[in-house]
């Protein structure tokens, strides 16, 4: 037992920690496979588990929420990220942003200036959206 602390110690320090360059980097992940409709990669990016929260109060699974994309009920022209804040706690974080999205939603145009959270989970090595949760602005 002595001499597996010392090496649970040093395996611990070893491991790299989460930073806030990867979680941009996820962010524009799934901006870029939104806007460009590249849903393999929003597939990969998107956890099975997700809660997909809309601006209008609408709540959909990635299931859900994949279908209306595929299927043109929701498209999202532009996401343009204006400001993000990120907050990493171990393999999970926390980014909040202010955006501006365009598109259509049920044949609808928007235009909406939102706030954004998203929460994130590190699962296989890859960070993955598990939750996505939109407030529009004045």
């Amino acid at each position: 037992m002595r001499r597996i602390i010392p090496l649970l110690l040093t395996t611990l320090v070893l491991l790299p920690a989460a930073t806030d360059e990867e979680i941009h980097k996820a962010e524009k992940g799934w901006t870029s496979a939104v806007t460009g409709l590249d849903y393999a990669a929003l597939d990969r990016v998107l956890g099975d588990q997700l809660i997909y929260a809309h601006s209008t109060g609408n709540i959909e699974t990635k299931k859900e929420y994949l279908a209306r994309l595929r299927s043109g009920a929701q498209k999202y022209d532009a996401i343009e990220i204006q400001s993000t804040t990120v907050r990493i706690y171990g393999d999970s974080a926390v980014a909040h942003s202010k955006a501006r999205m365009a598109g259509k939603s049920n044949g609808n145009p928007f235009d909406d200036r939102l706030m954004i959270m998203h929460f994130w989970v590190k699962q296989g090595g890859q960070w993955r959206l598990v939750a996505h949760q939109t407030t529009k602005l004045p």
